[in-house]
């Protein structure tokens, strides 16, 4: 089964670039060298300074269903004053794909 984590964080004004540097060298680094099950992951930006993060993981039928589960490592929080809001952070089970 694959279970796909998304985060979604903004940041500060005028901080997007820092942010995604931070997701880059560091969050995503951390992410991979201690996690095992990572199929993928992609990194995405927008406007309004905000970065996405998608990583889809392969698990065990029901192992990654509650948010409080702790199967599947997060991303980490990024350092004070980095963020306009709290990060976003959604778990989706794949229901079907297409070509």
């Amino acid at each position: 089964m694959t279970t796909t984590l998304m985060w979604e964080a903004r940041a500060a004004e005028g901080r997007g670039g820092v942010l995604l540097d931070w997701v880059l060298r560091y969050a995503l680094p951390e992410l991979t060298a201690s996690a095992a099950g990572l199929e993928r992951a992609e990194v995405f930006t927008a406007d309004q300074d905000r970065v996405l993060v998608i990583t889809w993981w392969s698990v065990a039928p029901g192992a990654a269903q509650e948010p409080e589960s702790r199967t599947l490592p997060e991303l980490p929080d990024p350092p004070a004053g980095l963020l306009r809001r709290d990060a976003h952070r959604w778990r989706f089970q794949r229901v079907d794909t297409y070509p």
